[in-house]
């Protein structure tokens, strides 16, 4: 027994074998490939020359060592059958899953997608992504023409010569996510023994830059939608809370507290391919909004004239009814896409570039140049990082750069200014920050302040008076003012 056992200790594992060429060939049994079931093996060809017996005893011991100590790929599987496994089993919304494998068919595998997955090197995801900065159309950089659409038409200014455009910078660190992900599960399933993207110069994060509406264009926004007042208190709301347009359209009756002030956001609507349905928040965190007097006059008039077009069809609205509702009932809730759309129609007339997310930066702007701490304002908008990340310099127009220079005096002075400032900061809370320069003064009409009975009482004409806006461009809005009836 013990003879046996050595015989099979002295067996030489692998074999040279010696090509037409003169090359010898090198192979090394590895094992069962779990993904297709065959048999993988190691290969590395010598070139022929004097010392090609040598090196080649040399690339034996160096695949055996590779082997026994599991640094090599125990696979022979492709990057697009990586990833097909990977989304398999990957726990994500249904949108972000789109999303990624959208990604991977317009970018991955008509680049690495036949590549294996052993022979990935930090060299080959350089020059990947370098490829997605030089164009995102993948042309081989032959001239021809790109045409508007890949079925039969006729050629018209839309469709011209081919420019490169590169991929944007978000876009190419999100298939960096992509990959990253993929190749630690590869890891975790032991096809590989180390992870060849961590080697790679990853896409930087690309700086933000959200371009806010300015105040006055704020203000035509706002004077445009009160054509529809359904539609202004949706583009009000969103000025103010910074809310998601996911957000914004599962919004239920129950969800507001009209006489506490606070508005709970706890659903959000999702559209993928013109399929609708009701998750939870982008960050699966529910929050509570506290809001301003003018906001909850708003919701109140908005409710009365919701309440009132259901009495005239004998419906009562119910309390879990969508607070935003193409129905009367309020039984359905609107589509994010409709609400985009409409949007930038409305912006597209008064030739504003805009897109109704960027209200979000708008609402997260103005809270900070009001002074408005970063993390108040995150955790108000429903932010995943909680205001860790400091805000970008767009965001940060207008507000006063903080120092940690010590003031003059001694070390008693400089740590009672910084109390100071911890309490001020402890005093600013939501409702009391929201910007009082823009919010009242696009929906307060003079008929309203004039015919009020309470005009140096009212907040109304208090607004009216505090802002040098004129109040001829200012829309009707006879159920704003509480002593006229909202």
């Amino acid at each position: 027994m013990a003879r046996t056992t050595a015989r099979r200790r002295s067996r030489q594992r692998g074999q040279i074998q010696e090509l037409p060429s003169g090359s010898l060939r090198v192979t090394v049994y590895v094992g069962v490939d779990p993904l297709t079931k065959r048999r993988h093996f190691l290969r590395e060809v010598i070139p022929a020359g004097p010392t090609a017996a040598n090196d080649a005893e040399k690339a034996l011991r160096r695949l055996v060592v590779q082997v026994d100590e599991q640094r090599s790929p125990r696979t022979a599987a492709t990057v697009e059958q990586l990833l097909e496994r990977h989304f398999e089993l990957l726990e994500v919304e249904s949108g972000t899953l789109a999303t990624y494998r959208s990604l991977t068919a317009s970018h991955i595998l008509p680049l690495i997608g036949k590549q294996k997955v052993g022979a990935l090197r930090a060299a080959v995801f350089d020059s990947f992504y370098a490829e997605l900065r030089r164009c995102r159309a993948h042309c081989d950089r032959r001239p021809y023409t790109d045409h508007r659409t890949g079925r039969a038409h006729e050629c018209d200014h839309r469709c011209g010569p081919h420019a490169c455009r590169p991929l944007a910078k978000s876009t190419i660190r999100q298939i960096h996510v992509i990959l990253s992900g993929a190749l630690k599960r590869a890891v975790r399933w032991r096809w590989l023994s180390t992870n060849p993207i961590e080697h790679a110069e990853a896409p930087q994060q690309p700086t933000a830059n959200p371009q806010p509406p300015t105040a006055e264009e704020a203000a035509r926004i706002l004077n445009e939608a009160w054509a529809d007042p359904d539609w202004a208190v949706l583009v009000w709301l969103t000025m103010v809370t910074g809310f998601r347009r996911g957000e914004l359209c599962a919004l239920r009756w129950h969800h507001v507290d009209l006489v506490g002030g606070v508005l709970a956001v706890e659903r959000s609507i999702a559209q993928l391919d013109g399929r609708t349905w009701e998750k939870d928040t982008k960050t699966h965190q529910n929050r509570r909004i506290a809001l301003d007097p003018e906001t909850i006059a708003l919701l109140m008039g908005h409710r009365q004239l919701c309440m009132s077009r259901a009495a005239a069809l004998g419906i009562d609205l119910a309390p879990d009814a969508f607070m935003f509702s193409p129905a009367v009932d309020g039984s359905d809730h609107l589509k994010p896409s409709t609400v985009s759309q409409r949007y930038s129609r409305l912006a597209c007339r008064l030739g504003i570039k805009t897109t109704i997310h960027k209200l979000r930066h708008y609402s997260a702007t103005e809270l900070i140049s009001a002074g408005v701490d970063v993390r108040t304002v995150a955790g108000r908008l429903g932010h995943g990082g909680g205001g860790t990340r400091p805000p970008c310099a767009s965001t940060r127009r207008g507000f006063p750069k903080r120092t940690n220079a010590r003031p003059p005096g001694s070390w008693p002075a400089y740590r009672s200014a910084r109390r100071q400032r911890r309490a001020r900061s402890a005093r600013s809370s939501a409702w009391r920050a929201i910007p009082m320069r823009w919010r009242p003064r696009i929906f307060v009409p003079r008929s309203s302040a004039a015919a009020c009975p309470r005009d140096r009482s009212c907040r109304a004409g208090r607004s009216l008076r505090s802002r040098t806006t004129s109040r001829s461009a200012l829309p009707t809005a006879p159920w704003f003012c509480s002593a006229n009836g909202a």
